[in-house]
């Protein structure tokens, strides 16, 4: 038996034009803890519910599929669930599936980065299309190929297949997806809605999550707009707020280091190799403890990968046992790095976790939601200072491509840049780090 919800209990009355939208196209956009996705799943649920007597469907796309699982798939299931409703559907994974087994109406997810199979799936009696996180998608003209082939695939017993968007808006003024919506703001058929925490009248946003908001708002008040007002403030000409990065002498007596990671950034004939040592302490801050850096820029002989296997060993020998109760949770390295990680692993049958390269804009982000939660701190010494510090204060966007939809950052002297941003994004979960 299906439970009987109260929906002003579950929707803000800021989510009302959504939910009783009479059209086709609705892109919702918003910061953080805004609640717009819970609200989009609410509705699709409801749709199905609401077709008792007939088959219809609902298709949900990320760009990558891989990243199903663990957002609309689980979001569909917590809607299903506040309806009541768990014992009427079944649930698969693979493929991913949600089937309301009085009709057999079902909820397909598909990844968009699997376009071919999601093309050439004729699924039929359409009513529904949601895309979620849509600023990840590379243009409009993404959602334009899948579009046209669920339109042909209307349900009969709906006018028209209703399209959802979901998304948080880039920093970026100029990306496409901001000047998108502003556009579409103009189209008849179509709602613009934006939202953030402060839109909640329904206390869904706890005082744990406030405080939350609130140490980001005091540390980067404008990565407080960015993230939690969805205001897309900009890049500016500095990547970080290098007042983020906080000196202290030693690691607190009050902080046990748990875990210990190192991070390379390699070059060759001319780019440095770089190598950062960080501890996480038991409080979740962040330490840099010591930073390698060689440069062969202006040497006649060069380092040869053998050479720096031995050099990266030594180092990472000597640093992990300042933490002797702290394991090595992983060494993390440039993914187009293949010389010296063959090195190593042939040298010491340790192999290095490779890290791919994505959107400067996105890499940046990891770091930035590290610094904005102020849990970052590094030690004075000589190389941290000389190299680490130094390179992030002079580490820039290049102005003329500030207004591009894939900025480019000033490529000298990033070297501990790069080794930062691979360290975050190969430790965000462990980290609780978001973008």
């Amino acid at each position: 038996m299906m439970t009987n919800v109260d929906l002003n209990k579950q929707i803000n009355p800021h989510f009302r034009s959504v939910w009783y939208s009479d059209k086709p196209y609705n892109i919702l956009k918003g910061g953080r803890n805004s609640f717009k996705s819970s609200v989009i799943a609410l509705k699709l649920v409801f749709y199905v519910l609401s077709h008792s007597e007939e088959k219809v469907n609902v298709v949900v796309i990320r760009k990558v599929a891989n990243t199903i699982r663990d957002s609309v798939y689980l979001k569909i299931q917590w809607a299903i669930n506040l309806f009541g409703a768990a014992s009427l559907f079944s649930m698969t994974v693979s493929p991913f599936k949600i089937t309301f087994k009085p009709t057999g109406s079902t909820f397909y997810f598909y990844g968009q980065d699997d376009f071919s199979k999601l093309k050439s799936n004729d699924i039929g009696d359409i009513i529904a299309v949601w895309y979620e996180e849509a600023a990840e998608f590379k243009s409009e003209e993404e959602f334009d190929q899948t579009n046209v082939t669920f339109m042909r695939q209307k349900a009969a017993c709906v006018p028209f297949v209703k399209f959802y968007w979901s998304y948080n808006p880039p920093r970026n003024p100029y990306s496409w997806i901001n000047e998108w919506s502003d556009r579409m703001a103009n189209e008849s058929d179509y709602l613009v809605h934006s939202s953030s925490y402060l839109d909640d009248k329904l206390g869904f946003v706890t005082d744990q999550m406030l405080a939350d908001i609130e140490r980001i708002k005091q540390n980067d008040y404008d990565y407080y707009r960015y993230i939690y007002l969805g205001e897309p403030v900009g890049l500016g000409t500095n990547v970080y707020n290098i007042s983020l990065f906080n000196l202290v002498k030693a690691i607190p007596d009050t902080e046990r280091i748990i875990y210990q990671f190192f991070a390379v950034d390699s070059g060759h004939q001319q780019s440095a190799t770089t190598c950062l040592h960080l501890g996480l302490g038991h409080k979740g801050n962040v330490y840099l403890i010591d930073t390698y850096y060689y440069s062969p820029a202006g040497k006649v002989n060069k380092k040869a990968p053998s050479i720096l296997s031995k050099e990266l060993f030594d180092f990472e020998t000597k640093q992990a046992k300042l933490f002797p109760g702290a394991v090595v949770q992983k060494r993390t390295i440039d993914s187009a790095e293949g010389a010296l990680r063959n090195q190593y692993f042939e040298d010491y049958e340790i192999r290095w976790h490779p890290v791919a390269k994505k959107k400067k804009i996105v890499m940046t982000e990891y770091v930035q939601s590290l610094l904005a939660d102020g849990r970052f701190c590094y030690l004075p010494t000589e190389n941290n200072l000389k190299y680490f510090i130094e390179e992030h204060k002079r580490y820039i966007w290049d102005e003329k491509t500030i207004m591009d939809e894939n900025p480019k950052v000033v490529k000298e002297d990033d070297h501990t840049c790069d080794a930062f941003q691979y360290f975050c994004i190969d430790n965000a979960k462990l980290l609780g780090l978001k973008r």
